[in-house]
């Protein structure tokens, strides 16, 4: 009967810590941008413009490139090679396949280029990752008593499914 029990739990186990860590990823406030939009890392893109249209960019976010396999790559430079279009010293060259995702993991500058030439036509990128700004107050107002029974957010709805699936447990 133990081992039985023990078996149900780890199964469930299994099953919902997974979703549990999903619901706190979609809440933890980190966004993902497809660089370009819809017309991705390509010649001919305004991507000062681009930065602009989706600043702020925070710690955690993804920077998701999109490019042509073989007509173009993305490396990350520091400022000095940025301002040069200067590659040839890289902190990072993503040359492989025909997409990049990039977290931005620290507080700072980033810079990205294009080393086939096309980075004196534009094709560069920098971002500034700024902290994640602090959570929003608590309302002012009291919510009614049937208000205050709807979870508030899908991390609490995983934390709810997890206290009442250990609790069914129990029983088993």
């Amino acid at each position: 009967m133990e081992a039985s029990r023990r078996r149900v739990a780890a199964a469930a186990a299994a099953t919902l810590l997974p979703l549990f860590f999903l619901a706190f990823a979609t809440v933890s406030g980190t966004d993902r941008f497809t660089v370009g939009d819809s017309k991705g890392w390509n010649p001919g893109v305004n991507y000062t413009e681009w930065e602009k249209k989706h600043r702020p960019f925070h710690v955690g976010d993804w920077l998701v490139f999109y490019y042509q396999s073989g007509l173009a790559d993305v490396v990350q430079v520091d400022e000095v090679a940025y301002n040069k279009c200067d590659a040839s010293s890289p902190i990072s060259n993503y040359s492989k396949g025909r997409s990049y995702a990039f977290q931005l993991n620290h507080t700072k500058r980033y810079y990205f280029i294009c080393s086939y030439g096309y980075c004196y036509q534009g094709m560069k990128l920098a971002i500034k990752a700024e902290p994640l700004p602090p959570p929003s107050p608590p309302p002012s107002h009291k919510p009614s008593a049937a208000l205050s029974l709807v979870p508030r957010s899908a991390a609490v709805s995983a934390v709810v499914t997890l206290a009442v699936s250990a609790a069914l447990l129990r029983f088993l």
